[in-house]
């Protein structure tokens, strides 16, 4: 009712009575409000024990498990000497693991992210994005590294799925119940709840501050559901992806500017930021603010101070993935808050628009965080390339392979994903302490030690698992819809326990291409039918509510499943969440993916899946790129065959149905006198060996750190030193060089008459060209060449960029020139351009001035 209420005229207040449990037993509240617990097998282990019915009922929520405990219970568990030698065990490593002085001394990291996936139990998440940034914080904590996170607490999260016997998605949203959640309020010194505020048109907003410790890592959430608000700005922190584009926009300009406000309320001074997504963008304009009204530092100088202490991770590989908002709402929100700034609004629109006097275009916040960030990266190799193309629309001059966008490949927290018995096996063959070096793939090597028997039987168990589940789970779901109690039986009955178990399990955007293999159902009844090589498909996954599209596909699975060749052969279980992804990639055989080519930005379930010995079957996109080896996996081609996408859809569907029946069957099925296929299991191994240490957390953090964070804090270091000096000149040197550029000229240029003679190979491209540089210094304009190959009408491929000399100076003239030696034959494309230089740049894109002579 709290959070619902709109009669004004009923008066209540909340009121949170606390349960109490013996000092003894004390511990379990303490470890239960932390989410350690959640990737500690024994924690687990101890709750699960405590009432295993109980347990499931509560969605494994230990708070809630606590809070519901009996009298008897509770007495039962202080008699049971095993269980409290297990709880005093538990909270010894856990206090031991808080303590542990960190190893290294890292710079303070501020994350911001506007979803966190942790746990069920903590519904701050809708997918993959905040999956990954969960997982971030785990390995942040485990690594033991100085980092704060800030996003958003949402009332009633994102949506919960159900289904009707059609097929049609509900979107369902209880409510959450913060007493039953491992958050904390914030109190100042004076005890009292610490609030921020926002200014959104004519209101303000207060957002109380609510702490969520995730091992050794604070996560701070922003709440507007409190009474100081207006009904309608108390519904900000609602839901996750909910309301339209204007309750997104005010939701990211309290991420930003009151996630940034939370960490000065708190004294916490981060000395980078890390932007996930571009979600969280507005944080740099409430730096940008800080910094000019406490350091007294012009817009400019702030602007370097900023930039110099911040990372973009972009997540999506097509524009319209991205966020955009209009002109017109941005004025409203953000108007005086501009004007407070003191820079002129065509200004601010220019940080993300490519044609600030355009008012038509649309604001993008990843251009915004683009422009105010130093470092940007993708999320896996693939992606970096692809992001490279889709930002080169912002440096006009470059070709897409020379912008500094950089990437690092999502990666999974190894504790979360891996199953008991496979842990167990790694610590027994890697060695304890494998753990502190998980990415070394020396010690995953080691598998091969193990017998085919003892791989075997960890991945039956697995398997068997996972049966258990999807029946007890499609029993309750069919239920659920008013099914026919006869077809919930035939459907159970048909699900065969010796079937090779395929798994597609992910957010259900077209693009995925869930439809896939589906083309051809009568060669799909072939397969799943076949008497001696069974395969049967498990299908998980939500659509947005907003995605119609998405949607359709999953109505189309249901009503495909409900056809008689396809009952226990083709099943989708509904609501998705992190438990079942955990049993699904732990228990398949084969974890399949086939989105469109390049639409996968990384992906990170197949990562998990391989933790566990389960092999992928996905087109070469995003993480499979960098992750796929012919002996640990299979795959489709990098490259569209089609520029149609529906022939290129069945060509891939035939390749699909090939692959499975002419070689991943067979390999499954082929089995000696113990009933175990050595080429199957020589593929489990591989794929453990040589694929899973390449994607652990712990490989992406230290990614992070040697890639962006530390030059990032070398470089701010320079640049806040005495006062902010360096700040300030490299300031003052940008606009004069913007002030100047444009008067820079050709004096004379001496180059090798390409037009009418061809150049001998071997025999050096000489040019020397004269500029009047007009009173600029010469040493601070660069001059190279770069030669291309051209690949089609619209796409240049650079193969070689060589920066001349500067010979002379004599006035406002500057002389530069080469010899170069290209080194390669046939016909090429070259010209020249003239750059900025200066050695507080940290790459040509920081100032983006080029001219092309």
């Amino acid at each position: 009712m709290i959070g619902q209420l709109k009669d004004n005229s009923i008066k209540l207040k909340r009121i949170f009575i606390e349960s109490k449990l013996p000092e003894a037993l004390a511990p379990l509240q303490e470890l239960a409000g932390n989410i350690w617990w959640s990737w500690n097998k024994e924690a687990i282990q101890l709750f699960r024990t405590i009432e295993p019915e109980l347990w499931e009922s509560v969605h494994h929520n230990p708070i809630a498990l606590l809070d519901g405990l009996s009298v008897a219970t509770t007495k039962r568990l202080l008699e049971d000497k095993e269980f409290m030698a297990r709880l005093k065990s538990v909270n010894k490593a856990f206090q031991a693991y808080l303590k542990e002085a960190p190893v290294v001394k890292t710079p303070h990291i501020g994350y911001f992210s506007m979803e966190y996936g942790l746990h069920i139990s903590v519904r701050l998440y809708s997918g993959g994005l905040g999956v990954l940034a969960g997982d971030y914080l785990k390995e942040a904590s485990d690594t033991n590294i100085n980092l704060t996170a800030v996003g958003l607490l949402y009332r009633y999260g994102y949506f919960q799925q159900a289904l009707t016997l059609n097929g049609d998605q509900i979107h369902q949203y209880p409510p959450q119940q913060f007493t039953k959640m491992p958050i904390h309020p914030v109190r100042d010194q004076s005890g009292e709840w610490v609030k921020v505020s926002v200014q959104l048109r004519d209101s303000l907003v207060w957002a109380k501050v609510w702490e969520l410790q995730v091992g050794r890592i604070s996560l701070y959430l922003l709440d507007t559901d409190i009474d100081e608000n207006r009904w309608e700005d108390r519904a900000l922190t609602h839901q996750l992806y909910g309301g339209n584009n204007e309750h997104r926009l005010k939701q990211e300009i309290l991420l930003g500017i009151g996630g940034v406000r939370a960490l000065k309320a708190l004294n916490i001074t981060p000395d980078l930021f890390h932007i996930n997504e571009g979600h969280a963008a507005f944080l740099a304009l409430e730096r940008l603010r800080q910094y000019m009204g406490n350091e007294n530092l012009s817009f400019n100088a702030a602007v370097e101070v900023v930039r110099s202490t911040s990372l973009f991770t972009t997540h999506t590989p097509v524009p319209a993935g991205h966020d955009y908002f209009p002109e017109g709402s941005l004025r409203e929100h953000l108007a005086d808050y501009i004007a407070d700034l003191g820079i002129p609004w065509q200004q601010f629109m220019a940080l993300g628009k490519i044609e600030a006097g355009n008012p038509s275009e649309l604001f993008s916040m990843s251009h915004l965080a683009i422009r105010l960030s130093q470092e940007v990266n993708g999320v896996s190799k693939l992606h970096g390339d692809v992001s490279q193309k889709m930002f080169s629309v912002l440096y006009p001059g470059y070709h897409p392979d020379e912008l500094h966008v950089g990437y690092v490949t999502n990666s999974v927290h190894y504790p979360t994903w891996i199953g008991r018995e496979w842990h167990e096996l790694y610590e027994t063959t890697f060695g304890k302490n494998f753990l502190r070096d998980q990415s070394n793939p020396v010690h995953w090597r080691k598998i091969h030690q193990v017998p085919d028997e003892q791989i075997m039987a960890i991945r039956q168990l697995q398997k068997q698992r996972l049966i258990r589940y999807v029946k007890r789970k499609l029993q309750e779901d069919l239920q659920r819809r008013g099914e026919n109690p006869r077809t919930i039986f035939s459907v159970l009955n048909s699900i065969r326990e010796d079937a090779l178990m395929i798994g597609f399990a992910r957010r259900f955007a077209t693009y995925k291409r869930a439809h896939l293999l589906f083309s051809n159902p009568e060669r799909l009844s072939q397969i799943v039918n076949d008497p001696d090589r069974p395969v049967m498909f498990i299908f998980a996954g939500k659509a947005h509510p907003a995605d119609g599209g998405g949607q359709d596909l999953i109505r189309s699975i249901i009503n495909t499943s409900k056809r008689p060749e396809f009952l226990g052969k083709v099943i989708f279980l509904e609501d998705y969440n992190m438990e079942m992804a955990k049993t699904l990639v732990r228990g398949v055989d084969i974890w399949l993916n086939n989105p469109t080519r390049p639409k996968e930005a990384s992906g990170t379930s197949g990562m998990k899946a391989v933790l566990n010995g389960v092999m992928n079957f996905s087109v070469l996109d995003g993480w499979w790129v960098e992750g796929y080896r012919p002996d640990a996996g299979w795959a489709l081609p990098l490259e569209n065959t089609y520029d149609d996408p529906n022939l290129q859809d069945q060509l891939d569907a035939e390749t699909i149905y090939n692959i499975l029946e002419y070689d991943i069957a067979p390999t499954y099925y082929e089995r000696d006198e113990k009933g175990i296929s050595a080429k199957w299991v020589s593929h489990v191994k591989q794929t453990i060996a040589e694929i899973a240490p390449q994607f652990t957390m712990k490989r992406m953090l230290d990614d992070y750190f040697d890639r962006f964070y530390n030059k990032l804090y070398q470089r701010s270091q320079i640049v806040k030193a005495k006062n902010y000096t360096k700040a300030l000149e490299l300031a003052e040197w940008k606009s004069k060089m913007q002030e100047d550029w444009d008067k820079i000229s050709v004096a004379d240029l001496q180059v090798f008459d390409s037009d009418n003679h061809p150049l001998p190979v071997g025999q050096p491209f000489e040019a020397t060209i004269s500029l009047d540089i007009n009173g600029l210094p010469a040493q601070r304009i660069g001059v190279e060449v770069a030669f291309f190959r051209r690949l089609n009408d619209d796409e240049l491929e650079l193969k070689i960029t060589h920066e001349l000399n500067l010979i002379s100076q004599k006035g406002s003239t500057a002389t530069y020139a080469c010899a170069l030696d290209p080194q390669m034959s046939g016909v090429y494309e070259y010209g020249f351009r003239v750059f900025p230089k200066h050695e507080l740049l940290p790459h040509r894109q920081d100032l983006n001035l080029v001219k092309w002579l």
